[in-house]
């Protein structure tokens, strides 16, 4: 087990290190000049233009400027946003915990709708729970977060008043007034996750269900319950333990949509901002540490799948 796990961490080191050198090479096709953005009324002045390309090492070859940036990342500097002219890791450290305060809350709202759902429509398969709840995934995976934000808004918040429709309050200032700005966020980023719990939970509780074990279990007299619950359930969810480390980096890199839609001042709208402004640092930054955070997350996916299986424990 201790070679599977090195072997595995060993593979992140080159991983991030490609994933840099895409996220240097691909933000060089993004169309405009920064220089240029942040000459502002000054942007006729040539002087001042190769001053801030100079600064910015712009006018450098682009091996170089990587070189130079990787550089600066390998020991902990992740460079100076060009526009709001604060350390990128200051802003990431800023905006960080509220995009992980929302993924937990998706999280959390994914698993209480999408594993008991899988579970029921497993145990009542064929029957019109069986049919309605996989009719509910996939409303679930076919809803853009976009849409099923606004008509969220426009409902919950328009019509009925009962929450916010955009804008965030920090926990530390008043929890349920946080709650109430991030409920519906929440909502929208969760029930894509919940269809994708329910369907893998149905179809690995349909396997578990087949087994010998359960046949035997059946044999003794156990009721139902009881099979279900400890037998069935406890093998079937091995896999979706594993899926759910995963799935918690999808939630935080796919939170980019839903935080423009409410207003949300995390990670998402950050890089928004960022490549809207041709403010390449904030973009390396967040994507570089939201490759990390995901690239982290698989390699406890596969911790947890080692420790939750037995027969891998030896290999």
């Amino acid at each position: 087990m201790m070679r599977f796990l090195l072997t595995r961490a060993g593979q992140v080191i080159p991983t991030l290190l490609l994933v840099s050198v895409m996220i240097f090479a691909l933000q060089q096709l993004m169309p405009g000049d920064p220089a240029l953005v942040l000459a502002g009324e000054e942007r006729g002045d040539p002087a001042v233009l190769a001053q801030i390309r100079a600064e910015l090492w712009l006018d450098r070859p682009i091996v170089l400027q990587y070189l130079h940036w990787i550089g600066n990342v390998l020991v902990g500097d992740l460079g100076f946003s060009w526009r709001i002219r604060a350390p990128v890791a200051t802003l990431i450290l800023e905006k960080l915990p509220v995009t992980i305060q929302l993924g937990s809350m998706a999280f959390v709202i994914a698993l209480v709708i999408g594993i008991p759902t899988g579970i029921l429509s497993a145990v009542k398969r064929d029957s019109w729970i069986d049919w309605l709840a996989n009719a509910i995934g996939l409303w679930g995976l076919s809803t853009p977060n976009f849409w099923l934000g606004i008509m969220l808004i426009l409902l919950v918040s328009v019509h009925w008043g009962l929450l916010p429709p955009s804008g965030y309050v920090p926990p530390s200032e008043d929890v349920w007034q946080s709650l109430a700005t991030t409920i519906m966020p929440a909502f929208v980023l969760g029930s894509s996750i919940a269809a994708v719990f329910m369907r893998h939970t149905r179809s690995a509780m349909l396997q578990a269900m087949g087994q010998d074990y359960v046949r035997t279990a059946r044999a003794k007299g156990l009721s139902e319950r009881v099979v279900v619950a400890r037998h069935a359930l406890r093998n079937a969810l091995l896999p979706v333990v594993t899926l759910g480390a995963l799935e918690f980096g999808q939630l935080l890199s796919g939170a980019v949509l839903t935080e423009q839609i409410f207003s949300i001042p995390g990670f998402g709208k950050l890089i928004v901002d960022a490549v809207f402004n041709r403010d390449y640092p904030v973009v390396q930054g967040v994507v570089l540490v939201t490759a990390t955070i995901y690239t982290g997350l698989n390699l406890l996916a596969d911790v947890l799948y080692v420790l939750i299986n037995p027969r891998l424990r030896h290999a």
